[in-house]
């Protein structure tokens, strides 16, 4: 996993990532045929061995060995949908250390559902987070606000997220953060370009307090191909049911190596 350096740049790093979970949308079978046609859109794109643009995918649990095997030799990082926050007598959960041993090495945390059906509050994240971190896996932390609000408002909410979930800012530089309004996911579009923009940037000025305003920010949210170019201050997607048709995934890497390109150009 590309790991980034603190900055005192409130400007987003220059590597985009894109990726997409696939809940539990996919049965075993469906799983692995899917993931042999995201290794295929990978595969057609050589671009992606700069590593300027990393795509990752966070399949269920279950599937997490066979995914390993089908994504390795390639740029795809594998990811889990959760996290345990330690390992002995936690009936049902898994711990960091045994995702890491799966070659995961990124994993969701604080995701809406997460928080609103299994109560997960600010703290649990934390340890969550912490447990990761100290695992070696890098924490895709999901945070945003329950309603649509001012930008400056929604970024002082994601802040305050953000916040508590990191113990230790010394040890944050490989966390990627998912932006990910609440009210827009399952929706049948995206938050608007502007909004997210703003938003993102403001979270960003907010973040450099801790010399983190370079952190990589994603957008999630019935996040879709067409979406990136119009946004301002964000690393990526994180994609959802519209990434479940692999050429959809394809499409919005596209769009990030172009990105890449051009910001390659720019210097």
């Amino acid at each position: 996993m590309t790991q980034l350096s603190p900055a005192d740049s409130t400007h987003p790093a220059t590597t985009r990532y894109v990726g997409v979970s696939t809940k539990m949308y996919m049965g075993y079978a469906e799983s692995l045929r899917w993931l042999r046609a995201v290794r295929h859109e990978v595969d057609t794109r050589p671009a992606l061995a700069a590593g300027r643009v990393v795509p990752f995918v966070i399949p269920s649990f279950p599937v997490l060995p066979a995914a390993a095997e089908i994504f390795a030799g390639s740029p795809l990082v594998l990811g889990a949908q959760n996290a345990g926050w330690a390992d002995g007598p936690w009936t049902g959960e898994v711990a960091p250390s045994m995702l890491a041993e799966l070659g995961v090495t990124l994993v969701e945390l604080g995701h809406a559902e997460r928080r609103r059906y299994f109560h997960e509050d600010d703290a649990m994240v934390a340890k969550k987070v912490t447990a990761a971190l100290a695992a070696g896996i890098s924490p895709l932390l999901c945070v945003g606000e329950l309603e649509h609000a001012e930008p400056a408002d929604a970024a002082a909410v994601v802040y305050e997220q953000i916040a508590a979930a990191v113990v230790d800012w010394g040890a944050a530089a490989s966390i990627i953060i998912a932006y990910e309004p609440v009210w827009a996911i399952g929706a049948d579009e995206p938050a608007q370009a502007g909004y997210i923009s703003a938003v993102v940037h403001a979270v960003r000025i907010l973040l450099g307090r801790h010399g983190m305003g370079s952190l990589p920010i994603i957008y999630g949210g019935s996040a879709k191909p067409g979406l990136l170019p119009e946004l301002d201050h964000v690393s990526g997607l994180f994609l959802g049911r519209f990434a479940h048709d692999a050429k959809n995934f394809g499409a919005v890497l596209d769009e990030a190596l172009a990105e890449a390109a051009d910001n390659g150009n720019a210097h």
